[in-house]
Parts: structure tokens; C-alpha cells; sequence
């Protein structure tokens, strides 16, 4: 059997949502089926450390594909000459890209359809590519796996796309994101925050996330408590806009808030783990793997009541209306607050994490693997 795999999101040190869930599925599923050939297609040069075992054969094709022209060019030119060479069993896409002028099984993963929903928080070629493309990839796959049920409902209304042709698949979280104590939390704070406690933001500093409000109820929240509690901000600039910026520059206390850009994952577990709790408040999610790595933490999360949120905090967040400064503000109060309230969300999370593990997720991304080339 020949399976090739688009892994352009493999990229060391700069795994994000997407890239964690192509990494730690196919570095389980290439080792538990060694009889299978495994053909990885990169844009670029790639790290060895992603060829998970003698049956990957990497190929690197050109151009590098991070524009919209240059995916057009990639998927539909590089990747469709490529997979006519190998005449694979299955193209599998961790990203829900497909190239349309190939005729091979496919089986894409599409995470969320946010670009619908919130089409101006995208550059507009961006905003046109996904919005024209993404209902053609899903039209076109073989099979889709989503990683919500709130995802999957979203695709069928959407796309018209038939339930039976869409797999629900968790994400899983970092085996590494564990608790720590004591001296290792009070270093931790001591390197980040000046030995201050903190609430983290982890994620891309993209305007579905949601900055502009949790800043704002990270002043309400200051200006309420006057305490040493500072905002951890974990991520790129990437997609930094205007509207952001302008609203971290009008707070009180902007010099509360620290900025550590993009972390290696040793130390992103170490600033989640030593966190006070993690302030999750996108307004727009199809997972949220940052609250399963603070569960496994023993971290409290405060994150949305909206999209796939409450589908994977279950009762073991506190869920704030994302649109409401004041909500998410008293959300804080009630952490920074409330020591009874912590040590309940701490041991609901411990719980509610262990629903998801990489270990399920690869096996059952295997069997949709398997259905899709039977079928």
C-alpha cells in the first residue's frame, strides 16, 4: 500500500495546531505500520527528524507554499505531477488541501471553516482562496475528518457535504504537559514575569483569538484586584492587525501585559504548567488544543461558550461570552480570587484530559485511512 501525505506544515520548531496534529499522528501511524509506503511531500527542505521510519520516502517539491498563488501553484501543479508519479493508494491532507486535477482516494482533514464566518479577519487574497477552494476540496475528498462535532455540523450546513462522509476525530494534547511545583514554578516566573503569577495566552496573535477583548478585560480586571497578576502572551505577530495594536496601546496597564513571541515546546510547557490559569477566549475555534495542555497541566482555563469550546471543556472551564469584556474580566476575579474554585477546575481538568490522547487520534485517523481506501 502507497500512501502520500502532504506535510508541508512540517516545519522544526514551528509546529502550530495544525502541524502538532500531522506530527504526532503520523509519527505513530508510519511506526505501527511498517508494511505501508509512505511518501511525504515538502515544500521546502525538511528535518530529518520527520521521517519517522525507513518505509517515508521525503519529496520535496517546489515552489515554497505559503501564499495563495504559490498553494495554487503547489497543489495543483507540484503535488498533482508528484502523485501521478507514485500513483498513491491515498493522498492524505493533514491541512484539507487537495490538489482538484488529480483523480486518486483523498482523505482531507479540514480543522474549521472560520474563514466563513469571520471572512475580514483575513488578508483579502487569503480570504478569497480558502473561501473559493476549501468547498471544492471538501466536495472532492473521498472522506473528511474533522476534529469537532461542532466542525463536522459546520461543514455539512456550509457545504452540503452528506454526514456519513465526515469522521470526528479529537485532537490530543503534549504526553510532555504535565504538572510542575514549587522552586521549577517560581523559576519559570522568575525568567518570564519577574517572579510575578501570570495568566497565559497560547495561540497565533490572529484576530479570532480574540486580543482585542481579552486586553481589554485584562484592564477591567487590573483596575479591579490591583494586584501583581500579569498577561503572558505566547504566539507570533503573524497576523497582528491595526485594531490590536491600537487597543494594546490604549490599556492601563500595557506594561502588565509580556510578550515571549513563539516558544520551543519544552518551555511552552513550563509557562502553561506554572501559569495561574489560561485565558482561552477565541471567538472561534474548531478544537482549542491549548486547553487540553493546561488540563494536563493542572492549569484552570477560562475559554468561549461559543463554537467547539464547551464541546471540548466540557464542566471543567470556566465558559465566558468571548464578546463581553466583563465576562471574561470576572472570569479572572473568580481565579485570582477564589482558591476553592481553582483546586475544583484543576481536578475536573485532570479529568476531562484524559478524554484525549494522540494515541486515539492516530488510530482512529488510521481506520478513516481505511475506509477510505476500501470504500
Amino acid at each position: 500500500m502507497k500512501i502520500a501525505v502532504n506535510t508541508r506544515l512540517l516545519i522544526k520548531n514551528k509546529l502550530d495546531g495544525i502541524g502538532w496534529f500531522t506530527f504526532e499522528t503520523l509519527r505513530r501511524i508510519v511506526r505501527s505500520h511498517p508494511e505501508v509506503e509512505f511518501y511525504f511531500l515538502f515544500d521546502r527542505h525538511y528535518d530529518p527528524g520527520f521521517i519517522f521510519g525507513p518505509n517515508v520516502t521525503p519529496v520535496v517539491l517546489n515552489p515554497p507554499a505559503r501564499h495563495p498563488v504559490l498553494f495554487m501553484i503547489w497543489f495543483e501543479w507540484s503535488v498533482s505531477r508528484a502523485l501521478k508519479e507514485i500513483k498513491p493508494d491515498l493522498f492524505l491532507s493533514p491541512d484539507g488541501y487537495l490538489s482538484l486535477s488529480t483523480a486518486f482516494p483523498s482523505l482531507a482533514v479540514i480543522h474549521d471553516l472560520n474563514f466563513e464566518h469571520f471572512p475580514k479577519d483575513l488578508p483579502l487574497l487569503v480570504r478569497w482562496y480558502y473561501r473559493y477552494f476549501f468547498p471544492r476540496f471538501a466536495r472532492k475528498a473521498t472522506r473528511l475528518v474533522t476534529v469537532s462535532e461542532f466542525s463536522k455540523l459546520d461543514i455539512i450546513n456550509q457545504y452540503n457535504i452528506p454526514p456519513g462522509k465526515i469522521d470526528v476525530i479529537y485532537n490530543g494534547a503534549n504526553e510532555a504537559f504535565i504538572p510542575v511545583y514549587g522552586n521549577e514554578i517560581s523559576s519559570v516566573r522568575e525568567r518570564f514575569t519577574n517572579g510575578c503569577p501570570y495568566f497565559i495566552f497560547v495561540g497565533s496573535l490572529h484576530p479570532r483569538k480574540n486580543l482585542v477583548r481579552l486586553f481589554g478585560a485584562f484592564d477591567r480586571f487590573k483596575s479591579q484586584s490591583k494586584n501583581d497578576i500579569k498577561l503572558l502572551v505566547v504566539g507570533e505577530k503573524k497576523w497582528w492587525t491595526s485594531e490590536i495594536e491600537l487597543k494594546f496601546n490604549a490599556m492601563t496597564y500595557k506594561d502588565e501585559v509580556v510578550f515571549c513571541g513563539r516558544l520551543k515546546a519544552n518551555d511552552l510547557h513550563l509557562v502553561t504548567a506554572s501559569a495561574l490559569a489560561t485565558t482561552y477566549v477565541s471567538y472561534f475555534e474548531g478544537f482549542g488544543i491549548p486547553i487540553i495542555e493546561s488540563f494536563r497541566c493542572g492549569v484552570p482555563v477560562i475559554t468561549s461558550n461559543v463554537t467547539s469550546m464547551p464541546e471540548v471543556a466540557g464542566d471543567a472551564a470556566l465558559l465566558v461570552d468571548p464578546f463581553d469584556e466583563d465576562s471574561i474580566s470576572n472570569a479572572m476575579l473568580a481565579i485570582a480570587n477564589d482558591p476553592l474554585l481553582r483546586e475544583s477546575l484543576i481536578r475536573k481538568g485532570f479529568e476531562r484530559a484524559k478524554l484525549f490522547n494522540w494515541d486515539n487520534t492516530a488510530r482512529q485517523l488510521w481506520d478513516s485511512i481505511l475506509h477510505t481506501i476500501i470504500n
